[in-house]
């Protein structure tokens, strides 16, 4: 992404997502995101590389989800601080646990690429880790929609 793109995106983020709770949220999503596949980088093992391709690929899926819950999280009850809203403080919590559920996730992932030999159980310790994330992201939608309704 060039400055100028970088710059317009920055300034997209700040209308849509604000400048605090929300915003936040979406940035430490994206950051594990971005650390799950930059471990990626270092996995010699084809099949293991393979398995865990593909639990990236689900995770990325879920970028725009969270976007979208953020952003309409801002539109209910904009912040521009990190005090949580008490209306939608099922979502916050929700969304807190999507990101710590993703670097868990990324964690678990290094380790695997750091074994030694091969792993015989693939990316099984990673792909539970990977449902806790889509639980967590689904149950933030849930939050979301019953306070909207």
């Amino acid at each position: 992404m060039g400055f100028f793109s970088a710059a317009r995106q920055g300034r997209k983020d700040d209308a849509e997502l604000g400048k605090g709770l929300w915003r936040r949220a979406h940035d430490r999503f994206h950051r594990g995101l971005d650390r799950f596949h930059q471990v990626l980088e270092g996995v010699e093992d084809d099949q293991l590389y393979g398995e865990l391709v593909e639990i990236a690929n689900e995770l990325a899926a879920l970028m725009d989800r969270v976007r979208a819950v953020c952003v309409e999280a801002q539109r209910l009850s904009p912040s521009d601080g990190l005090d949580i809203p008490v209306a939608l403080s099922g979502v916050h919590r929700a969304l807190s646990k999507a990101g710590n559920s993703l670097a868990t996730t990324a964690e678990a992932a290094a380790m695997l690429r750091l074994a030694v030999g091969p792993v015989p159980v693939g990316a099984a310790s990673v792909r539970r880790r990977a449902e806790a994330v889509f639980e967590q992201v689904a149950d933030a939608e849930r939050h979301l929609a019953g306070e909207t309704s």
